[in-house]
Parts: structure tokens; sequence; C-alpha cells
């Protein structure tokens, strides 16, 4: 095939998972300062699902559009004044966003000092599954909550994407860690570094255990996981509300319980990749892949992804 083009999945107009249509597109070009990345695996998170429904970040996109913000893979080419990076270095990343990648693809451009060295201990796979979910955790943990040893730290749906990393760092930084998920999950999660499971389903969270100094909230509203987490919240403690920020709901509970919330948003952060590696690579942190699809089955890892019920992460391997 010529190299003018690459193999991409494609969506032409928001809706379900049926509307990713594989196919060959134009091959991108680097600019200067930035790499052109042969994608060997590009990982697959929740704002993929939203942003494909019309949801997510679906207003800063433009159709058509390729999606896909996590990627690990080779160097291919380097645009003028690159000095960081060269030819054949294995990198991974979550450039551009919330800008579009084009992850779902042969090929990604993105300014070289967005990508960091892939984790050595690691394959693409592997690797791919991790630059949002962690460095969401990251920046929760370590830059807004900044957690210290002997804290403890509630973190929701755990057994998630980010929430697996969560627990896992948190447990490194020192924290006293409880971790909500279905039975099924505790077990592991409890290899992770969980000091202490809930089953939501069977018990209130707040009913399960004392006060917390910090909440990642990997839920929200949903069954007013957020308003309720101020209760198991210290006065002068911390909720972290990702999915949609916080809501005039929790902004007034958390309000008159002296408790602080904040909003989060994940920013591309090559540094932090750097560290996360290191920790990986040290294995003091894991990733879980529950399973990988090749590219043209993105619809099939969309549809499970939207069961809500994966363990980890699924990952679309580009390059088989």
């Amino acid at each position: 095939m010529s190299e003018q083009t690459m193999r991409a999945v494609t969506v032409k107009e928001f809706g379900g998972p049926e509307v990713l249509t594989a196919g060959r597109v134009a091959r991108p070009e680097p600019l200067p300062t930035e790499v052109l990345v042969r994608v060997h695996a590009a990982g697959i998170n929740p704002v993929d699902w939203k942003t494909r429904a019309g949801h997510g970040m679906a207003g800063l996109q433009t159709l058509p559009l390729i999606l896909g913000w996590d990627v690990s893979g080779v160097v291919e080419e380097t645009g003028f004044g690159v000095t960081t990076l060269a030819p054949g270095d294995e990198v991974y990343a979550m450039p551009w966003f919330p800008r579009p990648a084009g992850g779902y693809a042969e090929f990604v451009t993105a300014p070289s000092r967005q990508f960091a060295r892939k984790p050595v201990s690691l394959s693409h796979v592997e690797a791919a599954a991790l630059p949002l979910a962690a460095l969401t955790a990251w920046q929760t943990l370590v830059d807004t909550a900044r957690v210290t040893a002997g804290q403890r730290v509630l973190v929701h749906a755990a057994a998630g994407g980010v929430g697996h990393l969560a627990v896992q760092f948190a447990k490194h930084l020192g924290a006293e860690v409880i971790a909500t998920a279905r039975e099924p999950r505790h077990a592991w999660l409890k290899e992770l570094g969980a000091d202490e499971t809930i089953d939501y389903t069977r018990q209130r969270f707040e009913e399960a255990t004392g006060k917390v100094d910090v909440v990642i909230d990997l839920i929200g509203a949903a069954d007013d996981t957020d308003v309720r987490s101020v209760s198991v919240t210290r006065r002068g403690g911390l909720i972290v509300s990702i999915p949609g920020g916080v809501s005039d709901a929790l902004a007034t509970a958390s309000g008159q319980a002296g408790v602080r919330t904040s909003p989060l948003l994940v920013e591309p952060d090559a540094a932090a990749l750097t560290a996360i590696a290191d920790l990986v690579d040290s294995g003091a942190v894991r990733v879980e892949v529950e399973r990988s699809f090749a590219l043209e089955q993105a619809a099939e890892a969309h549809r499970l992804g939207e069961t809500n019920r994966t363990r980890g992460k699924l990952v679309l391997e580009v390059a088989r």
C-alpha cells in the first residue's frame, strides 16, 4: 500500500459502536518539534465511547474523527528541532488530549515532549493501557490531593482502568486505601494494595468505613455517590470528582460540611509518564489488560467497554 495512507478506524457521525468504520486514510506528517509514531497498540477509555456517542469531548471534535488518545509504538520519523527522541525509540503517550489524537490508526503525530519512553518491562499492548488512566490517577493523587503517608484514601470504582492504578499509586504514597468494587474483584484489589474493600452492591460504603482524607470519585452523581462521599470525608478533606466535575449538589453538601472539592481533567504529561514507567519497571505498579482486539474490532471492544464490567483496560492491537 502507498506510504501516503494508513489503516484507521474513523467516525463519520456520532452514534453507537456501529459508526466505527475501518478503512484507509491519509497518513499524517510531523511538523517541526513533532514525531511520527508507528502505533503498535491503542488503549480504549470511557471517554472514547462517550465521545463516539456524541457526549464526552464530542463538542471539541470535528467529523470525520479518529478516536483514541492512548498509544504505544515506535518513533518512525522526527520533525525539525526534535532532540529528545530518535527513530526506533519505543514510546508511549496520551497526546493532545482533549484535542483529537487519532490513536485508532497506524500512525500518529504529536509534539515530541508529549511522549515518554515505554516501560521496558511491558509489551506495547500493556503500555498502551496506561497513559490516560495512569495520568488521571497520578494527577489526582500526586498533583491535586498531594497524598502523604498515613492518610486514608477512598477509591470508588477501584477495579476499573483509573481505579486499579489509583489504588496502587495511593499505596505507593503510603496511604491506607479503601476500595469500592463488586466482591469478585476484592481479592485482586487486595493484591494491588487495597487495605479494605467494600462491595457497593451489598453495603453502602458510608456505613462500612470511617472518615477518610481523600476521595477519588470515579462514579459521580450515579446513585448519589458524590454527595454520599461527603459524609465519610473528614472536615478539611478533599473529594476529587472526575467523571463530570463538581455537581451543584456536591458543592452544596461539601460546603456545609467543610469538605473541599475539585474537578480534574487529565493533561498530557511526559514527566509523569516517565515516573510511572519507572514504578512499573521496578515492580511497584502493574497494569491490568482484560482483553485486546484487532484494530478492525473497535466496535466490538466498545460494546464490551460500555458494559462497565471490565477489569482494568481494553486495548486495540494495531500492529499484529
